[in-house]
């Protein structure tokens, strides 16, 4: 069968985050990031889950030369530990601010990269270290 027409093997990539402040992550990735809340689950022992949308889902596998060059361009310094998450937003100056005012750490304001995207570093609650980008070109660039 062709690869266009096979049925992919995976249907969604779920991203599953322990976080020590339940509470502070929702409102943090919920509330503040935006994230729809598609359904979340509670059982013994203050056990909690909330699943969160978080639109398309992506797995980006970079080696550590590539991770390095991204952390130079985006940072100008390693700081990115082993997982970073990427969240794709419409205005990446206005969801940093309003993270940070939300208590994200801001580790890099947005910063123009060579790929054509404005991307800013955050460390987040649950222990996350995020990237908020906003991509600058688009496929339409450059048809004129």
């Amino acid at each position: 069968m062709p690869a266009e027409h096979q049925v992919p093997a995976v249907r969604q990539l779920r991203l599953v985050v322990e976080a020590a402040d339940y509470d502070a992550a929702v409102a943090f990735f919920r509330d503040a990031l935006g994230l729809r809340e598609e359904a979340a689950f509670s059982g013994e022992g203050d056990a909690r889950v909330m699943i969160l949308d978080a639109g398309r889902a992506t797995l980006e596998i970079a080696n550590p030369a590539q991770k390095r060059m991204i952390d130079e361009v985006e940072v100008g310094r390693q700081v990115a530990p082993r997982i970073r998450v990427a969240f794709e937003v419409d205005d990446a100056e206005a969801t940093t601010a309003r993270l940070v005012a939300a208590g994200a750490s801001e580790v890099a304001p947005p910063t123009r990269t060579p790929w054509q995207s404005l991307n800013s570093r955050l460390d987040a609650p649950a222990d996350l270290h995020i990237t908020v980008f906003e991509e600058l070109a688009t496929a339409d660039d450059g048809d004129d």
